[in-house]
């Protein structure tokens, strides 16, 4: 397995995403990645984990993840021994090092560079397919391909699907202050984020051909220090600690960030949906709730 050390200063790193772009400007993501963060998931490794463990994945599973970015949660995947495993990333970065993952035992992986709403993979070649913390960034048509994709995937008998993602809060939110949040988000982290409401999300899921099962929500605290030792560890929170201390332009951005988050933080949350395909005539079903607010 491939391992990052925290120690290094990643923002110098010419392969890493956004080589070429000044801190002041570079989109959020690839800033805390160069700062040395490796979870980037809304609701941190705990959310990624439940989520996991909800798809139940097994040595018989061929398992999709879109958008495998740095491999943490690859790392969490390949634990479980799936019969195969393939990651799929539009960065040539992300998918050379996510070709070196290997892990012992007979699991099958590989990475492909394309377009989650494109994967160019076979239809029902995966058992298990999900995505966390890419669906958010995406506008409403691109959402639609890229759940459609996914769908496209998963084989009809026992198939799994899963997001992980952003949402607002409370499903009535007004949507001016939506809005207002999106503005805010975009202009902290300098990509438009357009997180949904849980109920539009797991509308967005059945739309495309998905009935979900399970939801679980958890509080938005991606930048507290409690989650972001809880995530990468208190030697590695320490690392991105001082690299960001060492760092003028890229400590004025993360504190703009956490400043923005917790502004919103009774209306941000992460949510996570684990969705099977839905079966001709099937009834509507209410999925279980797992709700940590």
């Amino acid at each position: 397995m491939v391992t990052t050390d925290h120690d290094q200063p990643l923002q110098k790193d010419p392969t890493a995403p956004g080589a070429g772009l000044d801190t002041s400007r570079m989109p959020g993501h690839w800033l805390l990645a160069r700062l040395g963060k490796r979870v980037l998931r809304p609701g941190g490794v705990e959310l990624t984990r439940w989520m996991l463990d909800s798809l139940g994945i097994g040595p018989d599973d061929r398992v999709v993840e879109l958008a495998g970015g740095l491999g943490a949660t690859a790392a969490l995947t390949l634990r479980r021994s799936p019969a195969a495993y393939t990651a799929v990333d539009r960065d040539p970065a992300a998918v050379a090092a996510l070709s070196t993952l290997t892990v012992p035992g007979s699991t099958h992986i590989r990475a492909v560079r394309a377009d989650a709403s494109d994967t160019g993979l076979p239809d029902g070649s995966a058992t298990v397919v999900y995505a966390e913390a890419m669906l958010t960034m995406q506008p409403l048509p691109a959402k639609r391909r890229i759940v459609r994709e996914a769908r496209r995937l998963l084989t009809d008998a026992g198939g799994r699907c899963a997001i992980h993602e952003m949402c607002l809060l409370p499903d009535g939110i007004d949507p001016a202050l939506a809005d207002r949040i999106a503005r805010d988000l975009a202009d902290s982290i300098h990509v438009g984020p357009r997180p949904l409401t849980s109920a539009a999300w797991q509308e967005l899921l059945t739309d495309e051909g998905l009935t979900v099962t399970a939801r679980k929500t958890t509080p938005m605290a991606l930048l507290e220090p409690r989650r972001m030792v809880a995530d990468e560890g208190l030697v590695s929170a320490l690392g991105i600690a001082r690299r960001t201390l060492r760092d003028p332009a890229g400590r004025r951005r993360v504190q703009e960030m956490r400043r923005v988050l917790r502004r919103h933080r009774a209306h941000l949350g992460a949510i996570s949906l684990i969705a099977r395909p839905t079966m001709p005539t099937e009834q509507p079903t209410t999925p279980t709730e797992h709700d940590a607010h």
